[in-house]
């Protein structure tokens, strides 16, 4: 358990939650490579949370802050324990999930299918408030199924907002509940921004994060010029490099632009120590699978640690062989050319 620490929280750049990516390790490597950036866990079960293995479930390094959790359910007593448990634990934000899409979260009543039920999301949202102190938050769509129009967007928000939500982050697409996976529904639905704009002028109170099919640091960069926040999933996962240069660009932080080699150097001490308390390979290589993404050689880096996963094979120095590998094929490439 880590003890509450006044961090300074901004929402101006966050890497967002993703089931089986944004776990412990990846926020570890994240933040070798932006310090002020928000990181967020994977989404957990409140009652796992209750009653759950807790070192399982809430576990993170000190230097993860700023770092926030993500909560699933749609009970008012069980999410206000959890959020308690979450901020005895040090987390610096509660964030509750109303976006996500996935059959599990909609046959549990939760994520995206909540918002159907904005007073059940506002109950929630004020018994998780009137117990901690730390930020509650809720990340949605802009609508499910049906469910699409602006007026009905608005009501959700409008409902959630009275309970004490000060902080929406909007994924811009809808969610198709029925008849689209989890993936489908990150591709298909079309992105609508100008939506999140609308709610910027309709709600000049709250705070906006825009989530939803943005790239790269230009168009985040992009972004903010009419939103409070942005906030990446998949490309700062399949390419956290991108996220060497969010300090300066985003948060206009004078600081030296981490070289991955270096970068590289110290994740294979944390991943040494994390291997010891019995992390498994898988879970420790495929966070920097794509750390090397369009360097010459980066496919060699990424084929030698996929092929350590696959004999479970760590060594102390696993990734500096990987790096040896993907220097070898670079200069190969440069000979041949």
């Amino acid at each position: 358990m880590h003890t509450v620490q006044s961090t300074q929280l901004h929402r101006r750049f966050s890497i967002a939650p993703m089931m089986a990516c944004t776990d412990r390790h990846a926020r570890f490597l994240f933040r070798l490579l932006t310090s002020r950036t928000l990181l967020y866990t994977e989404m957990v079960n409140a009652g796992a949370v209750v009653f759950g293995d807790r070192d399982r479930h809430l576990g993170f390094s000190s230097q993860e802050h700023p770092l926030a959790l993500q909560l699933g359910g749609n009970d008012p007593e069980m999410m206000a324990q959890a959020a308690m448990i979450a901020e005895e634990w040090g987390y610096d934000e509660v964030n509750m999930n109303c976006g996500c899409p996935s059959p599990r979260v909609k046959s549990g009543a939760f994520g995206a299918a909540l918002m159907a039920e904005p007073d059940t999301v506002a109950a929630c949202v004020a018994a998780m408030r009137d117990r901690v102190q730390i930020p509650v938050t809720v990340k949605t769509r802009i609508g499910i199924d049906d469910l699409d129009s602006y007026d009905h967007l608005c009501h959700f928000i409008g409902t959630v907002a009275e309970a004490g939500c000060q902080s929406f982050t909007i994924h811009a697409r809808k969610a198709w509940l029925n008849g689209l996976s989890p993936k489908e529904n990150r591709e298909i639905p079309p992105l609508k921004y100008h939506v999140v704009d609308q709610l910027m002028r309709d709600f000049p109170a709250l705070e906006f994060v825009l989530n939803g099919g943005i790239a790269n640091l230009d168009e985040a960069m992009s972004h903010l010029q009419r939103v409070h926040g942005v906030m990446l999933g998949r490309a700062a996962y399949n390419q956290p490099a991108l996220l060497a240069d969010v300090d300066m660009r985003v948060f206009g932080v004078a600081r030296e632009v981490p070289a991955l080699r270096d970068v590289v150097d110290e994740y294979q001490r944390y991943a040494a120590h994390m291997h010891q308390q019995r992390a498994s390979i898988a879970t420790l290589v495929r966070p920097v699978l794509g750390l090397f993404h369009g360097a010459a050689g980066a496919r060699r880096w990424r084929r030698y640690l996929s092929e350590q996963i696959t004999v479970k094979h760590f060594t102390s120095t696993i990734f500096g062989d990987a790096l040896a590998a993907m220097d070898r094929a670079a200069e190969q490439v440069a000979t041949a050319a």
